[in-house]
């Protein structure tokens, strides 16, 4: 009789290790968000409003809300990375949802008050790339290959 005296792990996808890291930098951003220094003009933050003066790293203008959406995707990627499908769902929606930031960004003036997260124009830019990233990322680590054609 044999035993086996370690655990079998599951291996990981392209996939789910990609929604893995883009969850956990979500939820590192989301912390971060949350600490002076690392946020400059900390004391300035609000909690939803686009005079919120805090910026993380000095660069990209959060507030509570927004700093609490960052943990929220971060939780959720780290949640869905556990299956494949769950992982290439968290990557395309969730890289949808930051194009339509994107483009809300554009379209809302930064100081207007329907810019309640807020935003930037670096957080701008930089959801368009998490954007194009993440369904990039959900796409091409998920997509089947032709088996190659038989020459006669």
């Amino acid at each position: 009789m044999t035993t086996r005296t370690h655990a079998t792990r599951a291996a990981h996808t392209p996939v789910q290790q990609a929604a893995l890291l883009v969850g956990a930098v979500f939820l590192l951003v989301g912390v971060l968000g949350f600490i002076p220094g690392i946020t400059t003009n900390y004391d300035t933050m609000k909690f939803a409003t686009h005079d919120s003066g805090a910026e993380l790293f000095g660069i990209f203008q959060v507030s509570i809300l927004h700093n609490l959406v960052h943990l929220l995707f971060g939780i959720a990627g780290l949640a869905m990375s556990r299956t494949a499908s769950g992982a290439r769902t968290f990557l395309l929606v969730g890289g949808a949802i930051y194009l339509v930031l994107w483009l809300y960004g554009l379209v809302v003036g930064h100081d207007s008050a329907a810019n309640f997260v807020p935003l930037n124009t670096a957080d701008d830019w930089l959801h368009f790339v998490l954007g194009i990233g993440m369904i990039a990322l959900g796409a091409l680590l998920t997509r089947r290959t032709a088996p190659a054609s038989r020459r006669m």
